[in-house]
């Protein structure tokens, strides 16, 4: 017999849509804000009700970047922050992926190793097979997505915990990596496209031309958008919030330009400019899975089901097809990550990926907004993260602080994340958010 929720479908469906809306950028669409004082108000009153967005992270970033810029003369010279750039591209790289599964309520504890083996599978297509770079990467990439599909279908298929799952593929990944290499061994990597991820610039010039445009398609787009909301009669942002977020985004993308584009050698004979490569990789993967998150069929429903599986079900979403996506899409993106820290320290070894790599991705994400608890989170909170986690990690080693401090703050970090996570939740709960 069909129950009067199926038939309607109002009370489920409507829960998944509304968590589906809150949390991606199709919120825009539903908020009314004639003026720029609405636009206040809205917020905050969205702050009152729970949800913090990734203002903490960027609370978070901006005080740690005072707190290190007054302890250290050198946190804020050119040459360390083109190193912070650096240092941040993997972290980021792989909490984008994690962000996927973590918008499901899951986890998965093998993305770190699971980029150690796609990275080794690089290295060793180069080294001992002589191939080219882009068959290695591509050869490391589609190992990455074999692991996630497996760990996909044993998680949807079989209904195994992903906790369970993902630990036992943390420990077997870990044997692969070590069959492959040896006890001990290493192997390096002197590809020169790789390599020059991280050690190599963009040219000044082809800097400033890809950060001018980048500005331009933002304002194009975000104008765009916005006048056509106004000539379909849908409510929308004023047009002083509109432009605000066009001057904000282009100040950000152009000052970090100038920054990085400006001679950080500390030998005046050898000139040091241009934007670390790593960081355009990271901006394009940045672009693209935000573009899928909000603006595909795939963003709404991987919403959907994170925040009321069963409602989604009931929709006609294919929660499982969901799942086994959402592992692909988080160990190729965790193979991507692993190939790039190969680039910055030069090798591959039996402890790629392994250590604190995953934990500090996984903080990553949650410190940029990302919740725990499934349903709420972006690629942008990847980013925020990433960098937060990189500027710890920066910030002490500047000050030659101990580990264990590095460890100690870390955790801390993490743990408030979540704790801001959590009672966030509880909030949006009892306001019927």
């Amino acid at each position: 017999m069909t129950t009067e929720s199926e038939t309607t479908g109002s009370p489920d469906k409507a829960s998944a849509t509304s968590t589906s809306l809150a949390d991606s950028d199709f919120s825009s669409d539903t908020r009314s804000a004639v003026t720029f004082r609405d636009t206040v108000d809205d917020y905050i009153g969205r702050l009152k009700g729970g949800d913090m967005g990734s203002l903490p992270a960027i609370l978070g970033l901006a005080v740690l970047m005072v707190v290190f810029g007054l302890a250290s003369d050198r946190f804020f010279s050119l040459l360390n922050m083109a190193n912070l750039v650096v240092q941040a591209g993997p972290i980021c790289l792989l909490a984008m992926g994690l962000v996927f599964v973590l918008l499901l309520g899951e986890i998965d504890l093998s993305a770190g190793v699971a980029g150690g083996v796609s990275a080794t599978v690089t290295a060793l297509a180069i080294v001992d097979h002589g191939y080219n770079w882009f068959p290695a990467v591509l050869a490391g990439l589609v190992a990455g997505a074999v692991i996630g599909l497996v760990i996909g279908e044993l998680v949807a298929r079989l209904g195994i915990p992903s906790f369970v799952v993902t630990l036992a593929f943390f420990l077997g990944l870990q044997g692969v990596i070590l069959k492959m290499i040896g006890a001990g061994g290493s192997v390096r990597v002197a590809d020169p496209v790789i390599r020059g991820l991280s050690i190599d610039n963009v040219p000044i010039g082809a800097a400033w031309v890809a950060s001018i445009a980048l500005s331009l398609l933002f304002a194009g787009g975000t104008y765009w958008r916005y006048r056509r909301q106004v000539a379909n009669g849908l409510q929308h942002l004023p047009l002083s919030v509109v432009l605000l977020k066009i001057a904000v985004f282009a100040i950000v993308v152009i000052g970090l330009t100038a920054v990085l584009n400006a001679n950080r050698s500390l030998n005046p004979n050898f000139p040091i400019a241009g934007v670390p490569y790593v960081l355009p990789v990271v901006v394009v993967l940045l672009i693209f899975w935000t573009f899928v998150l909000d603006r595909t069929r795939f963003g709404r429903h991987l919403y959907a089901v994170g925040g009321n599986s069963e409602a989604a079900r009931r929709a006609g979403i294919n929660v499982k097809g969901m799942k086994v996506y959402a592992f692909m899409i988080c160990s190729t993106m965790a193979a991507v990550s692993g190939i790039v820290q190969s680039s910055y320290t030069g090798k591959v070894s039996t402890a790629s990926g392994g250590g604190n790599t995953l934990l500090y991705a996984v903080g990553a994400a949650v410190i940029g907004g990302t919740s725990l608890f499934g349903g709420k989170g972006r690629a942008l909170d990847a980013v925020l993260g990433g960098f937060v986690i990189a500027t710890i990690a920066n910030g002490l080693g500047l000050l030659n602080q101990a580990s264990y401090i590095n460890y100690l703050v870390t955790g801390g970090v993490l743990l408030l994340a979540a704790s801001v996570d959590a009672i966030s939740r509880r909030r949006r709960s009892a306001a019927g958010i």
